[in-house]
């Protein structure tokens, strides 16, 4: 018996067909197979957002498990994005080749033998070896998590599937603040990883009950699509490096910082050289590179950078003042709520023919958040920052699926540009996150810097609010230090203290400022395009109008 040829096409009913090679067909579902396709999809979303979240969560605890200095535990989740935006190169045309039964079970297996090798990490070196790793095959489960959730949904509702599947992974970090705390009691580090190891099992059981229907398959691999993932992949890599530490080990004073950025640009460039003189190339360079692309990379980025505030900026900003994730459920949840309502929004209002506007509404409330969190103070706290956070969350998840449709379009005419497209996608998402914590970082601390010879110039003895604000210090040592000179220098390091709080405040209220003018001059940007392109379809509109009038006017009879 002749074996079946598995790049063949298939024969689909019109309601069947994939939309693109490598993605599932969509089948007719009871409505019990439905719900379970959605809650698979959901579980499956969060198990691969939460696997960098709960470290991401909870770097100063594990700073202490492993006896870490803070640059050190920093390559924890840098490693992490490392591994999952280099193997985006690859992922999507491994399922157009192999199947997505393939792709579905192969990398569930890896993502749980990857957790259960974390049980055996007790040094750094070998748990960044691993969460490297982990980084790869939990790329896998971003897409997986959307094609189980547009089979739960009939076909005049696809688009409220791909806003569920797209933006379910950002619950993960608000999720991981909540519970992740008593993970740790359990047994340290290894209580997070337990949790992860038993998400990713019920993951992979649940797909080996309901799978996902076939799709079709094609040869997509070529011999230089892993020349190009071989430059490509340690370029980008080195370029996550530097961007995580940079504002650890600071930019302009640690030499490894340039030789790796040099690197990197060098990998980068060779690979893009590369890439634009194939003849069926892996990324399609001049695609990439046209106009329309590169205006919704820089808009995704730069509403990346804003986002960066949320956990840069208000999470990092409750550290300093000594917070830890017990302290900050409330602000946990108003966030979870957040992002809940951009779901449900975006899910009840997407629509193909206005993208752009919810672009612009996010961009509004951006700022608006980070306006009200700029008027901060030293006794601010999570429950003066519910409705900011709220607001941000929202916004974060309300423009994520209309920024990936408006690319989609081109995607679905033109089939080769998937790979370029997912490329796009994922770098805006994961380096945009890195570019913003690098720039809000380091303002942050530059203002702080700034901020701090400001008020050291005034921390004068001949100042009477300082001489009374010492007497008090004094006044609060007298019954804890005897001896006059060592209570003197007790009074005037808790001074220091709070004048350098008062500056970590201020710096942090600079760089709320900052991401509202980043996400204003993006909105003014937007406003502009779209501005510009509605008076030259209305302007073209006119001419055409004019054309046909003229032409019927030339018809008409003579008398």
């Amino acid at each position: 018996m002749a074996r079946r040829n598995p790049y063949a096409p298939r024969e689909w009913l019109p309601h069947e067909k994939p939309m693109l090679p490598g993605s599932p067909s969509t089948p007719l579902h009871s409505t019990p197979k439905r719900i379970a396709f959605g809650l698979i999809g959901i579980l499956i979303s969060l198990t691969g957002a939460l696997s960098n979240a709960l470290v991401t969560a909870n770097l100063t605890n594990l700073q202490g498990t492993f006896g870490a200095y803070s640059n050190e535990i920093a390559w924890l989740p840098a490693v992490y994005v490392m591994g999952n935006i280099s193997i985006n190169l690859l992922l999507v045309k491994f399922r157009q080749q192999f199947g997505l039964r393939a792709f579905t079970e192969a990398f569930l297996v890896l993502y749980v033998l990857v957790a259960f090798f974390h049980l055996f990490a007790n040094d750094l070196s070998s748990a960044i070896i691993v969460r490297t790793a982990h980084g790869m095959v939990g790329a896998a489960l971003s897409s997986l998590g959307i094609y189980y959730q547009i089979q739960a949904w009939p076909a005049k509702h696809r688009m409220k599937a791909l806003v569920i599947g797209l933006t379910a992974s950002q619950l993960a970090i608000p999720l991981a603040r909540l519970f992740s705390s008593e993970l740790l009691q359990l047994d340290e580090w290894r209580g997070l990883y337990l949790f992860e190891l038993g998400l990713a099992l019920i993951a992979l059981g649940c797909v080996l009950v309901v799978k996902l229907p076939p799709g079709d398959r094609i040869k997509a691999f070529e011999k230089m699509d892993f020349v190009t993932f071989i430059l490509l992949a340690p370029g980008m890599a080195l370029l996550c490096g530097v961007l995580s530490l940079g504002r650890i080990e600071w930019w302009f004073s640690t030499p490894w910082l340039g030789i790796c950025t040099a690197l990197a640009l060098t990998l980068i460039v060779t690979a893009i050289v590369i890439e634009h003189n194939r003849r069926n190339p892996l990324i399609n360079t001049r695609w990439i590179s046209s106009g329309m692309m590169v205006r919704l990379g820089i808009v995704m980025i730069m509403m990346r950078i804003v986002l960066a505030e949320q956990n840069t900026g208000a999470i990092g900003f409750l550290q300093q003042l000594g917070l830890l994730n017990d302290q900050m459920r409330g602000l946990a949840l108003a966030i979870i709520a957040g992002v809940m309502l951009g779901i449900v929004t975006s899910a009840l209002t997407i629509k193909p023919t206005h993208l752009n506007w919810p672009i612009v509404t996010s961009l509004v409330v951006m700022i608006i958040a980070s306006l009200m969190d700029a008027q901060s103070s030293p006794l601010t706290r999570g429950n003066n920052m519910y409705f900011s956070q709220f607001l941000l969350g929202f916004s974060s998840a309300f423009f994520l699926a209309p920024a990936l449709l408006i690319g989609m379009g081109t995607v679905v005419t033109q089939p080769k540009n998937l790979v370029s497209f997912v490329v796009l996608f994922g770098m805006s998402q994961n380096l945009g996150g890195l570019i913003g914590s690098a720039i809000l970082g380091t303002f942050q601390v530059w203002r702080e810097k700034y901020h701090s010879s400001l008020l050291a110039d005034k921390l004068s003895l001949l100042d009477p609010n300082v001489t009374e604000r010492l007497s008090q210090y004094n006044a609060l040592y007298n019954s804890l230090v005897g001896d006059t000179v060592l209570r003197g220098a007790q009074s005037t390091s808790q001074l220091q203290v709070v004048s350098t709080l008062q500056s970590n405040v201020l710096a942090y209220n600079d760089t709320y400022l900052l991401t509202a003018a980043l996400a204003l001059m993006t909105l003014m940007w937007v406003l502009w395009r779209l501005t510009r392109r509605r008076f030259l379809d209305w302007r073209k509109a006119n001419f055409n109008r004019r054309e046909q009038q003229q032409l019927a006017a030339a018809q008409e009879p003579t008398e």
